[in-house]
């Protein structure tokens, strides 16, 4: 199978590295030193399960000198994706798959939107990971797996196909009976952790811990149920104390990835994770306290990465 793999980090890193092993025609579609470390020596995956090199069949900046592939994982953080999604354009073949891997709800419209809605599949993965230096990811978390289906949830032969291939790769593959109720039961998770962990600047476990916080952590859930129900999205509210069971599992030391963006002043997530909570709450008339509490005491320093924040006077 040819792929591209658009976003060859922490995520697109992993996974691409693994179908590359596997024997996949895969191109890393990236920038910077990573992708120049790739260029000269591949890309070194250590992980929890195994630890290996993979050489990519390429790796460039440029999604033409590629041209179409038979899938497209797209692996950029949210907040590139509106810009990205029209430069995929080169990629795309007849029968292209375009199979998105971001946080958030909205990845698979964006890209439907750009490159036709019938390349395009729902998905998200499971996999704490991470660019551990130029050309090396760390994969320190989490069982890896794509989840992923047709946005009607038909069983299609090229979902079919797809799962096979990732999982002769060596990660998990699953396709869920409702890939919108997978997607936003994963988006409850994250934006709930993203939001706590950038507010208290704490690990995982702190929180959780905390009384406090813990029941805020519960109550954020509930208003992301209560925004997929009325989307039409039949979330269970029995998926809040499932989330909160799931990440007692996880490392105490834990982060979410958005989380360590803001700490260190990079741009994150904010608007595609607590911010869509609210703004898609406003939409359908839910109430989302706990979400625009979160959103707005982190805009400021979101403001601030992006150098736009207000000017005196």
């Amino acid at each position: 199978m040819r792929i591209a793999v658009f976003g060859p980090g922490g995520v697109g890193g992993y996974f691409g590295a693994h179908l590359a092993r596997a024997g996949h025609e895969v191109h890393l579609i990236g920038r910077g030193a990573h992708l120049e470390a790739v260029r000269a020596a591949g890309l070194r995956v250590e992980s929890l399960k195994d630890s290996f090199s993979a050489r990519p069949a390429g790796a460039t900046g440029d999604p033409a000198a590629v041209g179409p592939v038979d899938l497209v994982l797209v692996a950029v953080k949210t907040w590139q994706l509106i810009e990205a999604a029209p430069t995929l354009a080169p990629l795309i073949g007849p029968a292209t798959v375009v199979l998105p891997l971001l946080n958030g709800v909205e990845a698979h419209e964006i890209l439907a939107e750009a490159l036709g809605a019938n390349h395009v599949l729902g998905g998200l993965c499971r996999i704490i990971a991470y660019i551990a230096a130029p050309g090396v990811i760390r994969h320190v978390g989490a069982e890896p797996t794509i989840i992923f289906g047709e946005l009607d949830n038909r069983r299609s032969a090229r979902v079919e196909t797809l799962r096979a291939a990732f999982i002769e790769s060596g990660f998990g593959a699953i396709v869920p009976p409702d890939i919108h109720v997978a997607i936003w039961e994963k988006f409850m998770l994250v934006c709930t952790w993203s939001g706590l962990g950038a507010v208290t600047r704490t690990p995982l476990g702190v929180w959780l811990r905390l009384p406090g916080t813990r029941a805020l952590a519960e109550a954020a859930l509930r208003e992301v149920v209560a925004v997929a129900n009325a989307r039409s999205v039949a979330v269970a509210p029995t998926q809040v104390e499932a989330t909160l069971r799931f990440l007692d599992t996880l490392p105490y030391e834990s982060t979410a990835s958005m989380q360590r963006d803001i700490m260190e002043g990079r741009p994150s997530e904010l608007e595609a994770q607590n911010g869509a909570v609210v703004r898609l709450g406003q939409a359908a008339g839910v109430p989302t306290p706990v979400h625009s509490f979160l959103y707005h005491a982190l805009l400021p320093q979101e403001l601030a990465a992006r150098g736009a924040l207000p000017e005196d006077g």
